[in-house]
């Protein structure tokens, strides 16, 4: 089911957008199973399971890559960040900074994506007017390489509210990248998941996190 799921996925997606496998609350024999489908990217949102998970499966899938896309708690970045290609969900300065402090630490430079806070109220991360003044001073952080922006649309069944949500963050992302040509690497616009990634494309995505379109419902 799983190999079927991804190739149905695949088949759909422009050539251009690339396809993160949300594979939190699921088990290890479900990423093997996508791995040996061919798919190489994996998202967890936990910590725990990410650190968990990573032993299982070094030896079983040797290039697997990991992000993490869940709310990340400061105290938990050792079990995170030696682990992951990319931090999708930075929603605070204050994470950000603490990134920042761990990468000095440790000698690495942290490849980061900056939550968007749009739509509903509920979701965490930045407004706009906060992630430009972040910007603005993005060289100060050198431990930390902006790669873009990530973000969710209203939870709703009106398409036409969710395609406008993921066009604002588009148009931002799109602003950010003629504001700031100095960040170089800033090209990375993650935006839609299972029920929703078309009309992320749509808007102009290039990386999409699906969990249970491939997977299926979350054990």
């Amino acid at each position: 089911m799983i190999k079927d799921n991804l190739q149905s996925i695949i088949d759909k997606l422009p050539s251009d957008v690339k396809l993160v496998a949300v594979s939190k609350f699921h088990p290890s024999s479900a990423i093997v199973e996508a791995y040996e489908a061919g798919q190489r990217v994996f998202a967890e949102s936990r910590p725990q399971e990410l650190d968990k998970k990573v032993a299982e499966l070094a030896a079983v899938c040797p290039d697997i890559e990991w992000q993490f896309i869940g709310h990340l708690q400061t105290n938990k970045l050792k079990m995170v960040l030696p682990h992951v290609s990319l931090v999708q969900s930075v929603d605070t300065i204050h994470l950000l900074q603490e990134i920042d402090r761990w990468g000095k630490a440790n000698g690495k430079v942290i490849d980061v994506l900056i939550e968007m806070h749009i739509g509903e109220d509920t979701k965490q991360g930045f407004y706009e007017e906060e992630a430009l003044d972040l910007f603005f001073s993005f060289a100060k952080y050198r431990n930390v390489r902006f790669r873009g922006l990530m973000g969710m649309a209203s939870f709703v069944d009106d398409e036409e509210i969710v395609l406008a949500d993921f066009s604002r963050i588009a148009d931002f992302y799109d602003y950010v990248r003629d504001v700031f040509p100095e960040m170089e690497d800033f090209n990375i616009l993650s935006i839609g998941m299972s029920g929703d990634w078309p009309l992320a494309v749509r808007a102009g995505s290039n990386m999409v996190r699906i969990g249970s379109a491939i997977f299926g419902e979350r054990v």
